[in-house]
């Protein structure tokens, strides 16, 4: 993992950024130099081998553990890194790039704690079991998952940001995602940005943005 921006002890906020499938942590310290406000902390991960597991999100939980479980628990250690730093939860937001923005939101159901933010470029929630059924043309050809977490979202901001036609996540994963956070208590923002493509746009760095630029509770 690397640090940038404020230390802990001085930020308003910290920032807990995952990076995508053959990215690496500095990547994401680019995108808090595109956030461009000093006084936050930015904490960034890194997987073994550039990528946090070696399937698709939409594959079936054996095809992707052990690796998932060392992803979450990853995310898990940074977060408490910045709560050791004496970051409240409400004053950490989670994120993360494509594979890093599934891990995010994954972490922020399965932990049900109340970040100040959570915000998936280019992600959906990975999900708690298999379903069951066909496998589905607007999930790619994968089966559907079950979303069973047991905590609470109440207080989160939420932002979910996809192309329509994007090759990796598929609108119906990013509705749903949206649906389940919405029913945890998040206040969800989902950008579905025209046409075909896969990567982080203006309007959800502007999103963060807002997030960050809020005084700190």
């Amino acid at each position: 993992m690397i640090a940038g921006g404020a230390s802990l002890d001085r930020a308003r906020y910290a920032v807990v950024m995952a990076h995508g499938r053959g990215g690496g942590a500095r990547d994401m310290m680019g995108l808090a130099e595109g956030i461009g406000i000093p006084d936050i902390a930015y904490l960034a991960p890194e997987a073994k081998g550039r990528s946090w597991w070696p399937d698709s999100f939409l594959a079936p939980f054996a095809r992707n553990e052990p690796k998932l479980g060392m992803a979450l628990a990853a995310m898990e250690a940074s977060v408490g890194e910045a709560m050791a730093g004496g970051m409240a939860p409400e004053r950490i937001v989670v994120t993360g790039f494509s594979q890093g923005a599934c891990l995010a939101l994954e972490h922020a159901a399965r932990a049900g704690r109340p970040y100040r933010a959570v915000a998936a470029l280019s992600g959906g929630l990975v999900g708690t079991g298999e379903a069951g059924g066909a496998p589905r043309a607007d999930l790619y050809g994968h089966t559907a998952k079950s979303f069973d977490y047991a905590g609470r979202l109440d207080g989160t901001r939420a932002m979910i940001g996809c192309h329509a036609q994007d090759p990796h996540i598929p609108l119906a994963r990013v509705r749903e995602s949206a649906a389940v956070l919405e029913a945890m208590g998040a206040e969800v923002t989902t950008y579905i940005h025209p046409g075909a493509g896969h990567g982080v746009t203006e309007k959800e760095v502007s999103w963060l943005r807002g997030v960050l630029n809020a005084p700190a509770p």
